[in-house]
């Protein structure tokens, strides 16, 4: 998210701006979505107001699928806001988490879950050549 709204220019921005088409789905929680929202919002990226993080978080819930997280595995990586993720990911049945910090997710592959890049992802669905 950080980096989708650092710039237009990057892979992550094409992710989000195809979040809600027919090439992925997405899923959501609202854990998540609100540690995306306090990490988007303390970090004040230039250029980026309160109103813009919004919009893009309510986007993301108006499309993604919501899906609520009953276990708990932690620590399982390095961070716990990875964990959470994880978590969300094996939840609804993801093939992948889509991010840059792919070292950090080491371990996703025992529960199933594919680490992607947002480049990679782009890619396996055709937005990309």
């Amino acid at each position: 998210m950080v980096s989708a709204l650092r710039s237009q220019r990057g892979a992550a921005f094409q992710v989000l701006a195809a979040v809600g088409g027919e090439s992925f789905d997405i899923a959501i929680s609202v854990p998540i979505v609100l540690e995306y929202e306090a990490a988007l919002l303390a970090q004040r990226v230039p250029g980026i107001t309160e109103r813009d993080v919004r919009t893009a978080l309510d986007h993301l819930c108006e499309v993604g699928s919501e899906q609520e997280v009953f276990f708990l595995w932690r620590p399982t990586l390095r961070d716990p806001d990875d964990d959470m993720v994880l978590e969300l990911a094996v939840a609804a049945g993801c093939v992948a988490v889509v991010t840059y910090n792919v070292r950090d997710f080491r371990g996703t592959e025992r529960f199933g879950i594919e680490v992607w890049t947002p480049v990679d992802l782009l890619r396996k669905v055709g937005l990309l050549s």
